[in-house]
Parts: C-alpha cells; structure tokens; sequence
C-alpha cells in the first residue's frame, strides 16, 4: 500500500438539474422546503427527474510516480473527478482516498484576488495551498522566474490576461513541490512554449516520484506526458489502459460531434439543427482514404450533409486545427468563389485543397456552415484528424513552409557577387 498515491472506490456525484446556486431564503422560502421534504421522504425511491450523474461508480488507483491522463467528450465527468479528488466537492456516494500532498490546477483564476498584485496573489495562493510562509518566501524567486511575469509582479491581476493567469497558478502550484499535481484544461489557455514548459515540469516531478493527473482535449500533451489513460464517456470509465487503445476510443466516438465552442450559438444536439454533416472523408486527389499525406500533397475532403430546412446561401467551410488548437488554415465555398443559392435535404460536396504546405504534425478538420456573410452559423463540428510528413520541417519552423526567393544583393559601392544555387544572381 505504501506505492499507492490514489484510490477511488465507487465514486459518484450527483447534480441537481436547474437547483439556483446563490439565493437569501425567505421564511416562506423554508416552510415550503419543509413541506417538500416530507414529500421527498415518502418517494425516497422514486428517482428523481431533476437530477444528473456527473460521474457514476468511478474505481481506480494510481501508484506514485504515474502520470495519468483523463479524456472524454465535453460533460463526460473530468473535472467533476478532479474537483472530487481535490476535495473541492463531496462526492454523492463512493470514496477517495489520497496518500500525499495535493497541488491542483483547476480553474483559472481559482484562490486569486482580482484586486491583489501578482506578489500578493502568491502569498495567499500559496497559504490556500497549505504553502507555510517562510516555504512562499524561499521559493518566491524560482516561482516568478517560472511564470515570466516578472514584470508584471507589481501589477493587479486584474489587469492580467487568462494566459498570464494561468503562468501564475501554475508556478505556484508546481512549486508546492507536491506529491500529487491535479492539472485540468486551464493550461490549453497558455501559450505553445508555456505549455511545454509546463510539461517539461511535470516529467521533472515525475522523477522524483510524483503523481500527476492531466485532464486535456489536447492529445498532443497526453501522448507526450502518460503512460496510462483513462477514458471517460457520461460519467463512467469506458477505457482504462494505454494512451493509444484509449485515444482511438475517443477520437472515434467524438467524430463529427459539435465543436465545443458553437454550442452555445448552434445547440448542443445535431438533429436539431437546421443543416449538419453526417459524415467526412479525408481522401488523397486519386479518392482513396488517408490519414497520412505527404508535405504538398493534394486533398480531397468529402462531405456528406443533412439539410432540414432550406438553407439560403450557405457557406461550407472547412478549417485545419494543429494538435495544440493552432487553427492553420480555412477554405470555405464563399471566399473561393463558388456560389451556393440554396440547400435542403441530403448532399454532397467535395474540397480539393491546394498542395499542403503545413509543417509535419496531427490535425483534425472541423466542418463548419455559415451564411455568405459569416452573420449566422448554421453548424460547426469536428471531423477526422490526419498526419502531414516531412523530414525537416514540423512546428519550430511555423504553421507552413512556402519556397521564397532569394536575392545577391551587392554591398554599398562594391560590385561583389554572390554565386547561388537556386536563387536569382544578381
């Protein structure tokens, strides 16, 4: 037992669906609570249809030294297990058990005061930690060096960006030196390099035998950190084992689902909107399927729709997104040209891009479809993800590489030439 840094047993919480958060109870407000409590007495077995299981008989254990990476869909339970972890909440039924020092990454903005400075914010950051004062004192250089925000250490948070909230509670967090970091989605609002930093951080904790639970729709970041995954679909663990058998669950049953970004604009069911993509194919410029293209191959993407209302000038669009939510580039019907009057029912449409020019990585095409004017957006989602390869060229050198040309160009008075090869002499 003493090589265990987690366990959970059963673990389950309950929400209620609609229940108000904050409000000042009236004295008729808690006679009338009184009343239906003796209601919820007498169907203590009727199941409640205002209730919602974030999270359902969850079991599993992590040894010290793990890093464990938790994936899902939007509303699959993730930050619901870290907060229960964290003792943020209680859980409704099960337990957890946790042998060490926890440091937690969960919100932004999570035990910081808007109207303190970053100085101030790092001392009581850090007590709400557990951090002792002469501990904050001693390890206050190395957190600011971390954050790069020296600068700015002066300043009130509230003149501070996401990101730069996010480089602060992270270098608190790291340097509680704990035994177990819980890091949730806020570290996608960092920059690419922070974020490395950042994992880099993590691998160094792992060494000296700590545990870190990494939360992430970034499958970049949870390839390169765990060993173990753990998959999460409504509120149960659907995969728990290696990065590879997990990611392909995932990337399977979250094709084409709705782009958690247009939920709020289109709605979070696909069958209810006015047009959505039933389905996609990567294909090279022969027709046959890839994941794999070359650096300056041509693609064919293929899409298949569902129009159920008449949808007048509508505007296919379809973006590249780097592993790291880079969006790289964006071809859609409007700007190329092509005119569409109107949809309705079943279709087809097909994108031939020009060569790829994009530095060697993982994307994913999103789909999206708007008006011609981008005013209304009938339908955003996520389709297949596929790999660009090149020798040379990946992220260090950009989103994209084009050739250039290249020019001798003559010193001052002196008529030096300059021998190229490929180039204009000139």
């Amino acid at each position: 037992m003493s090589d265990l840094a987690i366990r959970a047993v059963q673990l389950s919480k309950q929400y209620r669906i609609g229940a108000a958060k904050y409000r000042h109870n009236t004295l008729r407000d808690q006679l009338a609570d009184g009343v239906k409590s003796l209601f919820r007495l007498r169907n203590r077995r009727k199941r409640d249809k205002n209730t919602i299981w974030a999270l359902k008989d969850v079991s599993f254990e992590v040894k010290q030294g793990e890093v464990l990476g938790i994936i899902g869909l939007n509303g699959a339970g993730k930050s619901t297990l870290l907060k229960l972890l964290s003792r943020i909440t209680e859980p409704t039924e099960g337990r957890a058990e946790i042998y060490g020092r926890v440091g937690s990454l969960l919100e932004v903005g999570t035990g910081f005061s808007f109207e303190l400075t970053g100085r101030e914010n790092i001392y009581l950051n850090g007590a709400i930690l557990g951090m002792k004062k002469a501990e904050i004192e001693r390890k206050f250089g190395e957190i600011v060096e971390f954050s790069e925000l020296e600068k700015f250490i002066e300043t009130p948070l509230k003149h501070y960006s996401s990101g730069m909230y996010v480089r602060l509670a992270f270098a608190v967090a790291a340097h509680l030196d704990p035994d177990i970091l819980l890091i949730d989605e806020v570290l996608s609002v960092g920059d690419l390099s922070f974020q490395r930093k950042c994992m880099q951080h993590a691998k160094r904790l792992q060494k000296r035998n700590a545990t870190v639970l990494v939360v992430s729709h970034n499958m970049f970041s949870i390839k390169a950190l765990c060993e173990r995954v753990i998959y999460l679909s409504q509120g149960r663990i659907r995969v728990d084992g290696s990065p590879a058998e997990a990611i392909e669950l995932y990337e399977r049953e979250s094709r084409l689902h709705i782009a958690p970004w247009a939920q709020r604009v289109v709605g979070g069911e696909q069958d209810r909107q006015g047009i959505y993509v039933t389905d996609m194919q990567l294909l090279d410029e022969s027709g046959h399927r890839r994941s794999v293209f070359d650096y300056g191959d041509r693609m064919r993407v293929r899409i298949r729709f569902n129009a159920v209302e008449k949808i007048l000038s509508p505007n296919f669009n379809v973006s590249f997104i780097r592993s790291d939510n880079v969006a790289c580039c964006n071809y859609n019907t409007a700007m190329d040209g092509v005119t569409i009057s109107c949809v309705f029912g079943e279709g087809s449409i097909e994108l031939l891009t020009p060569p790829l020019k994009l530095t060697a990585e993982l994307y994913t095409a999103h789909v999206m479809v708007w008006d011609d004017k981008y005013e209304r957006l009938y339908s955003a989602q996520v389709g297949d993800t596929f790999h660009v390869r090149h020798d040379v060229l990946n992220t260090h050198f950009g989103v994209f590489h084009e050739s250039a040309e290249w020019l001798g160009v003559p010193d001052g008075d002196k008529a030096s030439r300059m021998k190229m090869s490929g180039g204009v002499e000139r």
